[in-house]
C-alpha cells in the first residue's frame, strides 16, 4: 500500500510506503532458491518447495519446477489458493481430519488438481477409504512417518501400524507413500549433528518404504523435509523428493541453525522511528508484534535476538540494535544486553528494516510483500493469503 508518510522521495522508493510493512528482496530470494536445487539436483531429487512460509504465488512461481508444481501446503486454504493458481500437483501435509475431506474432494474436482493427503492412524485411514468409495474419488494418500519423536507419525519400526494402514486404504484410497519431517532439526546448530539428524531422516524414510514394499503395497513417493536436514543432506539415496519452505526467505531463528546466514535472510518489516526514551536508551517504532509476531525462537538459541534485529534502510544490521521488546502497535529498539555498541542517532521519521525471527510467523501479519531489487524498491506488490 502506498501512502503519504514517507519522510520524502528517496531513491530507494521504501520512502513512499506506509509503515509497518513486508519487504521481500527478489534477489535474495532467488539465490536461497538456486542454492537449494543446485544441492537437490546433485542428489538427483526433486524439490518439492513447502509454500506455507511465503503464501504467495508470485513466490511460488519462482520456487516450483514448474507452473504446476510440485508444491506442499499447510492448509486447505493454501491448497485452494495455489490450485485456483495453477499448481495441479500437491501434498497437504497436515494430518487429515475427516471432515475436512469433503472440502479435499471439492478442491480436486473444482481444478482437476491432484492433491494427496497424509495421515498415520488407522481410524484416518478408514475414513479415507470410505469417503474414496463414497465418492469414487480414490483419495491419495500419504502415510506420515516419525522421524524422530518430534510431533505425529508412525514409528519407522512399526511394521504392524504401517501395513495395518496400508491395507486399511487399499479398500478405496490410494497409498502413494511415505512422508517424513525431522522436526527435532530445528533445535540443533551444530553441523555434525545436522548431518546426522539429516541421516535419520533418510534411513526412517526408506526403512519405513521398505517395510510396505516387502508387504505388497505400493510406496512410490519417499518424502523428506525439513529446512536443517535439507541443507545437511550428505545423501538421500532412496529418497524421492525433499520438501522444506522457510529455506527460501530465511529468518533469525534459521540462521541461529546454522541453515542460512543473516546476509540470505530475503524478508525484513519496514519501520518508522516514532519516539525515544533517551535516559533508558530506546528508540521507538511504529512495528509491534502485531506487525512483527510474538515469536520469541531465537530466546533459546545462543544468540537471542529479541523480537528482530534492526537494520538500516539498505539492509545492513546495526550493530547489537534489536528490538529489545514489543507492544502491539510499538516496538521498543535497545542494544543488545552487555553490548559495547554505541546506540545509533536515529531521528524521528528515519525507516529502518527489522529483520524477523520466525518468517512464517511474522508474514502472518501482512498480507502483501513489496519487493525490492538490487537494492531498490521496484513498485512490485505481490499478495499473500492467510488462513485455514
Amino acid at each position: 500500500m502506498i501512502g503519504k508518510s514517507g519522510t520524502g522521495t528517496e531513491r530507494d522508493g521504501l520512502g513512499g510506503l506506509d509503515t509497518p510493512c513486508l519487504v521481500l528482496d527478489a534477489d535474495k530470494l532467488h539465490a536461497n532458491i538456486d542454492r537449494m536445487r543446485r544441492h537437490l539436483d546433485a542428489m538427483q531429487v526433486t524439490l518439492r518447495p513447502h509454500l506455507k512460509t511465503a503464501k504467495s504465488l508470485d513466490v511460488a512461481r519462482v520456487a516450483m519446477p514448474s507452473p504446476g508444481g510440485p508444491a506442499t501446503v499447510s492448509t486447505l486454504r493454501e491448497a485452494e489458493y495455489f490450485a485456483e493458481g495453477g499448481v495441479r500437483d500437491m501434498i497437504y501435509a497436515v494430518g487429515i481430519a475427516p471432515h475436512k475431506l469433503d472440502r479435499v474432494g471439492s478442491i480436486r474436482r473444482r481444478w482437476n488438481t491432484d492433491l494427496a493427503i497424509i495421515l498415520d492412524s488407522v481410524a484416518q485411514a478408514e475414513a479415507a477409504a470410505a469417503w474414496s468409495r463414497q465418492n469414487r474419488d480414490a483419495l491419495p494418500v500419504l502415510i506420515e512417518v516419525d522421524a524422530d519423536g518430534h510431533r505425529s507419525g508412525v514409528a519407522p519400526q512399526d511394521a504392524d501400524t504401517l501395513i495395518a494402514i496400508g491395507r486399511a486404504l487399499s479398500d478405496g484410497a490410494a497409498l502413494r507413500g511415505v512422508l517424513l519431517h525431522a522436526g527435532d532439526s530445528y533445535g540443533l546448530s551444530d553441523p555434525a549433528a545436522l548431518r546426522a539428524a539429516a541421516e535419520a531422516e533418510r534411513r526412517a524414510a526408506v526403512a519405513a518404504a521398505a517395510i510396505l514394499r516387502e508387504a505388497g503395497l505400493p510406496c512410490p513417493i519417499v518424502s523428506v523435509g525439513s529446512t536443517p536436514t535439507a541443507r545437511y543432506a550428505g545423501t538421500l539415496n532412496g529418497v524421492t523428493e525433499v520438501r522444506a519452505g522457510v529455506f527460501m526467505i530465511g529468518d533469525l531463528f534459521q540462521a541461529g541453525v546454522g541453515s542460512c546466514t543473516v546476509d540470505d535472510i530475503a524478508l525484513t518489516i519496514l519501520t518508522t522511528v516514532i519516539g525515544h526514551q533517551r535516559d533508558k536508551g530506546w528508540i521507538i517504532t511504529d512495528a509491534g508484534w502485531m506487525a512483527l509476531s510474538r515469536d520469541r525462537g531465537t530466546a533459546r538459541q545462543a544468540v537471542d535476538q529479541g523480537y528482530g534485529l534492526a537494520c538500516d534502510r539498505a539492509g545492513q544490521p546495526y550493530p547489537d540494535l534489536i528490538v529489545q521488546d514489543a507492544n502491539q502497535e510499538h516496538g521498543i529498539l535497545a542494544l543488545r544486553k552487555g553490548s559495547s555498541a554505541a546506540l545509533p542517532d536515529l531521528p524521528i521519521g528515519t525507516r529502518l528494516r527489522i529483520l524477523p525471527n520466525h518468517a512464517c510467523a511474522t508474514g502472518a501479519q501482512h498480507d502483501r510483500y513489496h519487493v525490492i531489487r538490487g537494492g531498490e524498491a521496484t513498485g512490485e506488490v505481490w499478495p499473500r493469503i492467510n488462513g485455514w
